[in-house]
């Protein structure tokens, strides 16, 4: 299953992009991905979103507490 993890902040994209290829090296470093939504007139309202697969339900329990850490969340993709 696919997650979408977004964020405000394109800094704490990328931080936890980094973060998730050291603790699941077999996934490599998820890259990250600027969206604009629909209608936005202001750039600045992008959000940064980290695009991760294949992680189990024990993974996906770390990886909760890190977005929560930075202040995002994550949706199923």
């Amino acid at each position: 299953m696919r997650q979408l993890l977004v964020f405000g902040e394109r800094a704490d994209a990328e931080e936890v992009a980094e973060t998730l290829g050291e603790w699941f090296p077999q996934l490599g470093v998820p890259g990250v991905v600027r969206e604009t939504l629909a209608g936005e007139d202001d750039a600045e309202d992008a959000q940064w979103l980290v695009v991760v697969e294949g992680l189990d339900r024990d993974a996906l329990a770390k990886v909760d507490e890190l977005v929560e850490q930075y202040e995002g969340w994550w949706e199923a993709g």
